[in-house]
């Protein structure tokens, strides 16, 4: 009982309510982050675009979140996690409503053009790893980032819920909805969430402090890990439906709720890996994820016949990402 009283009142109050809050605008930033990717079949069929324009469209949000991320992360350092999450929900709502209307008016231009912007909707993972983590001891970081990394769940909302809303809402209003469920949780992050104690504002000049950390071997390494790993969940989840259509000859629908159960398996194994990392130490959770990847992208290029010996391959490796992801975030 003494031994777990320190623990208690070293937890700062309202930990677990910030964790909640930057986990569930996660899932939001997810979902819409990947609205375009999940609707790759019906723009391929309403813009008449070819395979590879196509795989154009549904990169693009991907891209520019990736290149984002370094922007937004400095940016937290210096204006806090609450003003970063308010910024990047709220700045994903045009973006929204701009590919909602490009899909309506059949502008492959516009739909491009929105995915652009809305590649803003992928940095919020640059914002919630400082902020989570900063809430909680080293030794529970792990945990922490892993329950926050969790927020890829929106991608299975995103790929279960559009294509069947998109059928019996329409498309225009299913974009209307994810709009307005970015601006709920925009409120409920600004009324509601607190910086971590011991958060200080950063003023370091942005320029300096990137080409610092470019300087870091260290930095590289980390890159690296987190481009195979989350990379690896990332573009899965966005060709997924494309290819399960392509190869196994799935409608819209059915490639959603296959893509959605890959994401689900990503995101269970997530948290996994981050206590698997606080406990026995992130190296070996991200070697035994990469050596799984490795082996399954080799089962992953046979094409499996049948539907089960597919699934079971595509929702392996992606438990193997999700546990590396969970490693490499500890890790960092």
């Amino acid at each position: 009982m003494a031994g777990t009283e320190p623990q208690t009142m070293s937890a700062p109050a309202g930990r677990t309510l910030n964790l909640v809050l930057a986990t569930c605008a996660s899932v939001v930033c997810f979902w819409a982050w990947n609205s375009v990717a999940t609707l790759g079949a019906f723009y391929t069929q309403n813009l008449h675009l070819n395979p590879a324009t196509t795989g154009v469209l549904v990169a693009m949000p991907v891209f520019v979140g990736s290149l984002g991320r370094i922007v937004v992360g400095t940016l937290t350092d210096r204006y806090g996690g609450r003003a970063m999450f308010t910024f990047v929900l709220l700045a994903t709502i045009l973006p929204i409503l701009l590919v909602a209307l490009g899909g309506t008016l059949s502008s492959f231009a516009v739909v491009l053009g929105a995915g652009l912007l809305l590649g803003v909707a992928g940095t919020v993972f640059a914002v919630g790893i400082p902020f989570v983590s900063g809430w909680y001891e080293p030794s529970r970081r792990g945990f922490a980032t892993g329950i926050f990394g969790a927020g890829m769940g929106g991608t299975a909302l995103a790929a279960f819920l559009n294509p069947r809303l998109v059928a019996g809402i329409g498309y225009f209003p299913t974009h209307l909805l994810i709009a307005g469920l970015l601006a709920i949780m925009a409120a409920l992050v600004w009324f509601l969430m607190k910086e971590s104690p011991g958060w200080t504002r950063n003023n370091t000049p942005v320029i300096p402090k990137l080409m610092d950390a470019a300087k870091t071997p260290v930095t590289w390494k980390m890159c690296f890990l987190y481009a195979v790993v989350f990379g690896g969940f990332v573009s899965f989840a966005t060709y997924l439906p494309t290819y399960l259509r392509d190869v196994y000859s799935f409608d819209p629908a059915g490639a959603g709720a296959r893509t959605a159960g890959f994401a689900l398996a990503a995101v269970l194994a997530r948290p996994v890996g981050g206590v698997l990392a606080d406990k026995l130490g992130p190296r070996p959770v991200v070697i035994v994820s990469l050596a799984a990847v490795a082996v399954l992208a080799w089962v992953v290029n046979l094409q499996p016949d049948g539907e089960v010996p597919a699934g079971l391959t595509f929702v392996a490796m992606a438990a193997a990402l999700g546990l590396g992801t969970g490693g490499v975030f500890a890790w960092v």
